[in-house]
């Protein structure tokens, strides 16, 4: 069927004006900027987008704002429970080495009193402050690996005795060897106990304290130093051994070879140094009031 041609135009008029209805606007920067006059839902349906991208904004920037305040909260509450960490390891290390220096400086019977009471306050505040026996190096780990600084204190141990032998220093106790066990089994218990001490208790709350290991290794080995005043002899030397003994334990964590050195190295002091030169080992007010007795080394 045939169409006369004004029908055609006015058709094709319609259709275009139709195509101009559901045009799609261009939009830069959020701006319409060749939307039709008659495209209504093109409109409505931007309008939308536009709000929808504006709360998801304020979604996000509410977001921040509450992960900062969260930040900043938690922030200070790590602050003040470091503050307060800082302040009860030194107040720890105040009272234990407080109560060591008095049982050193106090004469006899209240030197025994405060023994007990110096050691009752390290019980009670390691149990207090437990951090593990991994921490105060008692394990197993790492034993053979450390195993070898206990030779080494053999060696020197082996090289003072032919030294004090030459010299006639060296003092055996009568007996054999089980005299000698007799003897030196509670110093060997003894040492075990300092070395818990300085590895186990004060090392510990000065790697917490300070912020490098090798300055925390310094001041435990000091005051280790400074325990064992006015003799001198076991000033230096337990200075330099305190230090190497930190420095290996931060090593291999590991306390019971570094007790066994420790042992060899002070009953080797004990029977390879006079007497009278080293007060038979003794610290603090017990040096100065220590009297000589007349003892032959052995031949």
């Amino acid at each position: 069927m045939l169409i006369p041609l004004p029908v055609m135009e006015l058709e094709e008029r319609r259709l275009s004006n139709r195509r101009c209805t559901f045009h799609v606007p261009r939009i830069v920067g959020g701006i319409v900027l060749d939307a039709p006059i008659g495209s209504l839902a093109s409109a409505h349906l931007i309008e939308n987008m536009f709000l929808d991208c504006l709360a998801q904004m304020r979604f996000i920037r509410d977001s921040i704002s509450s992960m900062a305040e969260d930040s900043s909260s938690s922030s200070g509450k790590e602050k003040s429970g470091g503050a307060r960490s800082r302040r009860r390891n030194l107040l720890e290390i105040a009272i234990a080495y407080t109560l060591i220096l008095l049982v050193i400086w106090t004469p006899r019977p209240w030197q025994k009193l405060l023994w007990w009471v110096a050691a009752a306050a390290v019980a009670i505040i390691t149990t207090i402050s437990f951090d593990g026996l991994k921490a105060m190096g008692l394990r197993t780990a790492n034993f053979f690996r450390s195993l070898w600084v206990a030779g080494a204190a053999l060696l020197v141990a082996a090289a003072a005795i032919v030294v004090a032998i030459q010299l006639h220093t060296l003092r055996l106790p009568d007996g054999g060897p089980i005299a000698f066990i007799k003897t030196y089994w509670a110093y060997a218990l003894w040492a075990c106990v300092q070395q818990f001490l300085l590895l186990g208790f004060f090392l510990p709350r000065f790697l917490r304290l300070l912020p490098g290991t090798k300055s925390a290794a310094i001041l435990a080995a000091s005051l280790f130093a400074l325990a064992h005043l006015p003799n001198p002899i076991l000033t230096p030397v337990t200075l330099i051994w305190g230090l190497a003994a930190c420095l290996l334990f931060l090593l291999y964590r590991n306390l019971y070879p570094l007790a066994m050195a420790h042992a060899i190295l002070g009953i080797t002091i004990a029977i390879t140094v006079p007497g009278p030169v080293d007060h038979n080992m003794r610290v603090g007010l017990g040096y100065l009031t220590y009297h000589h007795h007349a003892h032959h080394p052995a031949q």
